[in-house]
């Protein structure tokens, strides 16, 4: 007999059993779960190390990276995918995953949302079975014949069934097959997803950028190779994030053919489907960087943020594979942060004031409220005096995105949609109100700066990738001094920029330093042999590194700023001083 039974909402049809593996922590598959074993690798998670192979998996939500469904659809096409999933609140990244393996690949996983007071119930249960909407919660599995019902893929029905969401003549001309396979396919896949995300309506966008040409696995590149066969356009002037090897030195850099030639093969299928040749997770600094009140379509975590919340464009956190999907049809869903009232910050947090702050701040404090707010937009106030730069933003915004499920934050009286506390709540109470102490950052800090040996092997810099400004602040460091001979140093950035910072003189100022200069993709990615096999540590100034590394190239991590990098590039060892901000408040901390 079942000890509990649930009811939520069907996202993805199906039926499932098997032990319940629960957290109300929010997981990133996309440097938190391994593609091909199911593995939990995020070191900072409270299941890492858990497999969730053939486990019911229950999560409050998704976080971090747009290519959590990608990861999901690589688990799907292998042998390591959970059995289900089940969310407290809506979930995309990871239901576009199980979506597009159910419409491409023929396989599926049921996927539900209960709501936040059932969802706490789940830890009481340590088995579960599900049948579309329905739960059952066992303390032993139950003995009987009841076996696993196949799913019937009724994504793509001869006669679909009527929508709920209004559709132009385009529109039916794009799902009548008019403009080609890829386009029908693409439709039928933007128009599941609006009808689960509660549109009514799509709208016409003006650019996208694509997250889905990382290269996952070999599901990844079938995927894209797939839409090329089928004859795919995109129908708007796309980017391509960072792909997973620098296309033109990959070989040179000693990666292995099996991973280098598919890698390269995916940003080149992207390619031939009329996205430009970007690579950059950091579509921001490109001439074509959006307007405010721009509606655009990107993914990639932290450019979705930083468009939202720095430029003031209009984007949704899309999918990888989603936001193909709509550059090949033109249209999206007109939901969220498309729309005014799904931009208003629903959390505000104040923060207590520091002195002499640092580029390490941001990241930090970024990290930090992220994990506060989950999927709520925040505002945040007592920053007004500290006149961020677009760098500080954007250092911010990565750290932010890596640890919050929210498409966009506030900053009163910074950012564009908060010269007024009121704009940026819509005058409208909050649902919460919290307050960042000094010592929360240093319970952060050494949360990122936990590696134990002060011996440093690696200095990783550039993620996001780095801007024109922060490659004449590391040259200015770095000028007449040279790296310690047993430090390796790399910095990514994307072509455009390093074009411009070779015109500058930076690039050959950073060289003669014994930096190494990576273009076309990023730390995210980024593995042996580019991290020295023999390294042990890392050093960085990014948070999103310092959260990611240890899972994905199992190194421990030192975290500082930008001068700090450089010196310990040249000395070898890590100072472990704390910044002067903190300096005082871990002196307070001490003395209680």
């Amino acid at each position: 007999m079942s000890d509990v039974s649930l009811t939520g909402r069907s996202l993805v049809h199906g039926s499932a059993q098997g032990e319940l593996l629960y957290t109300d922590v929010g997981l990133s598959f996309w440097g938190g779960v391994d593609p091909f074993s199911g593995e939990i690798i995020d070191r900072h998670h409270p299941l890492n190390g858990q497999c969730l192979a053939g486990r019911i998996l229950a999560l409050p939500s998704g976080r971090g990276s747009c290519t959590g469904s990608s990861v999901l659809l690589e688990l799907l096409t292998g042998q390591n995918a959970p059995a289900a999933l089940i969310f407290a609140d809506q979930e995309e990244i990871l239901t576009l995953g199980v979506i597009i393996a159910e419409t491409l690949f023929e396989t599926s996983i049921p996927v539900l949302c209960v709501g936040p007071e059932a969802f706490a119930t789940l830890h009481k249960g340590h088995f579960a079975r599900i049948e579309n909407e329905h739960i059952s919660l066992f303390d032993s599995l139950p003995q009987g014949n009841w076996t696993v019902k196949a799913i019937i893929n009724d994504s793509q029905p001869s006669t679909p069934p009527p929508s709920c969401v209004a559709l132009s003549d385009n529109d039916h001309a794009l799902l009548d097959g008019h403009y080609g396979k890829a386009a029908q396919e693409a439709m039928r896949i933007v128009l599941r997803m609006a009808e689960l995300q509660g549109a009514d309506q799509l709208i016409d966008i003006s650019q996208a950028h694509i997250d889905g040409c990382i290269y996952t696995g070999p599901a990844s590149l079938r995927f894209a190779e797939q839409l090329v066969e089928w004859g795919a356009q995109v129908r708007v002037p796309t980017t391509l994030n960072s792909i997973s090897v620098d296309q033109c030195r990959w070989r040179a850099q000693g990666i292995d053919p099996a991973f280098g030639e598919p890698a390269s093969a995916l940003g080149n299928a992207y390619m031939a489907m009329g996205a430009q040749l970007s690579y950059t997770c950091a579509p921001y600094l490109l001439d074509s960087a959006p307007k405010a009140g721009e509606q655009i379509v990107w993914a990639e975590s932290n450019a979705v943020v930083y468009a939202n919340s720095v430029l003031a464009a209009r984007t949704l956190k899309y999918p990888d594979y989603l936001d193909i999907c709509i550059a090949l049809t033109g249209r999206a869903p007109f939901i969220g942060a498309h729309q005014d009232q799904g931009r208003f910050a629903t959390l505000r947090i104040d923060i207590k004031p520091l002195d002499s702050l640092d580029d390490a701040f941001w990241p930090l404090l970024g990290y930090h409220v992220g994990l506060l707010c989950g999927s709520e937009i925040p505002l945040l106030c007592g920053l007004e005096d500290t006149a961020p730069s677009r760098d500080d933003l954007k250092a911010f915004g990565a750290a932010f995105a890596t640890t919050s499920a929210a498409p966009m934050f506030h900053i009163s009286h910074i950012t564009p949609e908060a010269m007024r506390e009121s704009q940026a709540l819509g005058d409208l109470p909050t649902s919460r109100h919290l307050t960042i102490e000094p010592t929360d950052l240093l319970t952060r800090w050494y949360e990122l700066d936990h590696a134990e040996a002060s011996q440093v092997d690696l200095i990783s810099l550039g993620n996001p990738h780095f801007s024109l400004s922060e490659c004449a602040a590391l040259a200015a460091l770095c000028s007449g001094r040279r790296k310690h001979p047993d430090v390796a140093m790399a910095v990514t950035l994307g072509r455009a920029v390093y074009d411009d910072a070779s015109t500058a003189g930076y690039i050959t100022t950073l060289e003669r330093f014994g930096a190494q200069l990576i273009n076309d993709t990023c730390w995210c990615m980024l593995g042996e042999p580019v991290v020295p096999p023999t390294a042990r540590t890392i050093m960085t100034n990014s948070g999103k590194h310092a959260h990611y590394a240890p899972g994905l190239v199992g190194r421990q991590v030192h975290f500082g700023n930008l001068a700090e990098c450089v010196e310990t590039a040249c000395s070898g060892e890590a100072s472990g001083r704390l910044p002067s901000w903190l300096t005082a408040v871990a002196t307070r901390q001490g003395a209680h």
